[in-house]
């Protein structure tokens, strides 16, 4: 990610427009999206119970959010008992000053990390790299993003967007700019991409004195965080140095132990299609003589309690992160992660990234509309969060405006620009619904008419014919038919 950021990323459909005349692009994804869903689809259908799980797993959720106060506290007094620090960040500015200082006083100018989607979200790397430290990303797909000078475009498999070829290109030339260049011949073979990076990052684990965390939950009971992954570099990264410090949002705290249980079931299936992930790395706090001997946990917030203040959108707040319903999206599979603008691309990305960040600037006012509504997201959301009503009740937002709370205060934000035809045409239909004498009219204009509609709208309305037909007028209103069939009284 050095460089690279998404600010001043265009709207989405101007991006997503590119990005869908990108062949290679659309032939990765395609490639990628499909094996893993349909893989997943197997995991989850050996499992009689999975729906009920799925129930558990949002009840459990909603029960956290709906004390998030006293759970939050309840991990800080449990953290802290076992030997971690606790630190609270506001926003992305307090936690990114909160670890650059926390680096420094170790004395260290370089950071190993594990794959964490909150250091994404509130561009840590960048921030790092401004203090004169250096972290190096130790996920296999994170590595490769950072090598290429690249974003992420998927939640699990931040580099999906490249292919083997690809990614031997990018080994073959920066791997040497941070550290063990790649080996002489390296070919495009699953194998050997592998080894060159596990030979590359070893040098970093056994060097490294500081460590860059996320977490997956975090049991409120016991203070404990918890990791899941598949390769083992996050273990690396998370025993191997002296200090290391997690950055979680507040919305992964689970009330008790056995609640992580029905978590453990969920995420793998939904994720890497796995009965269980290879590497599930739990601490609390430190032990004497095993594990880090500095332990600090940084709990962000960055608009999550403004979210919690929704009674609709705050269930975007349940995600944990499985990424299923960025393999489902038929948008995401065209338009790729990057149109989106943001650490969370995809579904869960067009109802998340507008709730933390707002919907001021025009990529996030258009994030809502990034879906066709078809509700695969909704089926095979783990947590059962309802994609399709967030997105609509955000679109609504976007269109009408209203009040909502930011900095946790309620706040009237005005409609966004572009929408005022939008707004125009919705309210003449609600005018004619609501007169049945004008919709009688209207519809017997529009059948005498029907001949000369246009195939294509004109203005605004061509953005939406560009790419469908305009529907045939019937010859006879329903209305008419009826009176015509049935007679006068029947009406």
């Amino acid at each position: 990610m050095s460089g690279r950021t998404y600010l001043g990323m265009p709207a989405f459909p101007e991006a997503a427009a590119r990005s869908t005349r990108n062949v290679t692009l659309r032939g990765n994804l395609r490639h990628a999206t499909h094996t893993i869903r349909d893989k997943r689809a197997k995991a989850v259908a050996e499992l009689d119970d999975w729906q009920r799980l799925r129930a558990a797993g949002a009840a459990i959720k909603n029960r956290a959010l709906r004390h998030l106060d006293h759970y939050l506290e309840q991990a800080e007094a449990a953290v802290t008992a076992a030997g971690g620090q606790v630190h609270w960040a506001a926003d992305a500015a307090e936690a990114n000053r909160i670890v650059t200082e926390l680096v420094r006083a170790t004395g260290e100018t370089e950071v190993v990390k594990v794959k964490s989607m909150a250091t994404q979200e509130i561009g840590l790397n960048d921030a790092l790299a401004e203090a004169g430290i250096t972290a190096c990303e130790t996920d296999l797909a994170e590595l490769i993003v950072q090598l290429g000078d690249d974003l992420p475009s998927h939640i699990l498999v931040p580099a999906i967007h490249r292919n083997r070829t690809e990614i031997r290109d990018i080994f073959r030339e920066r791997m040497a700019d941070r550290g063990r260049p790649a080996p002489d011949g390296l070919t495009d073979r699953p194998a050997e991409l592998a080894e060159a990076a596990r030979l590359h990052l070893r040098e970093k684990f056994l060097r490294a004195k500081v460590a860059v965390s996320g977490a997956n939950f975090v049991v409120a009971e016991t203070g404990t965080l918890v990791v899941v992954e598949s390769e083992g570099n996050g273990r690396m990264c998370l025993t191997l140095p002296e200090t290391l410090i997690s950055v979680v949002g507040i919305e992964k705290v689970v009330p008790t132990w056995r609640d992580l249980e029905v978590f453990l079931q969920l995420l793998p299936r939904s994720s890497t299609a796995e009965r269980m992930n290879p590497y599930t790395t739990m601490w609390t706090g430190t032990t004497d003589g095993d594990g880090p001997r500095n332990v600090h946990l940084v709990l962000l917030d960055n608009g999550r309690t403004d979210t919690l203040a929704d009674p609709v959108g705050r269930q975007a707040l349940r995600c944990i992160r499985c990424s299923a319903c960025l393999n489902v999206c038929p948008v995401y599979e065209r338009a790729g992660g990057h149109a989106y603008g943001s650490a969370y691309p995809g579904p869960i990305g067009a109802i998340l990234t507008p709730q933390l960040r707002g919907t001021d600037s025009e990529l996030d006012a258009s994030l809502p509309f990034a879906s066709s509504l078809c509700g695969a997201c909704y089926e095979v959301c783990p947590v059962a969060i309802d994609i399709p009503e967030v997105l609509v009740h955000l679109r609504e937002r976007v269109v009408e405006g209203g009040e909502v709370v930011r900095g946790g205060t309620k706040v009237t934000i005005r409609p966004a620009k572009g929408h005022a035809a939008e707004r125009a045409a919705m309210r003449a239909a609600r005018w004619t619904l609501d007169h049945p004498g004008a919709l009688r009219a209207a519809q017997r204009l529009a059948s005498r008419t029907r001949r000369l509609h246009p195939r294509r709208l004109p203005g605004p309305g061509r953005a939406w014919s560009d790419t469908r037909a305009v529907p045939e007028v019937p010859a006879e209103s329903f209305r008419d038919w009826w009176r015509r069939t049935r007679g006068e009284s029947a009406e």
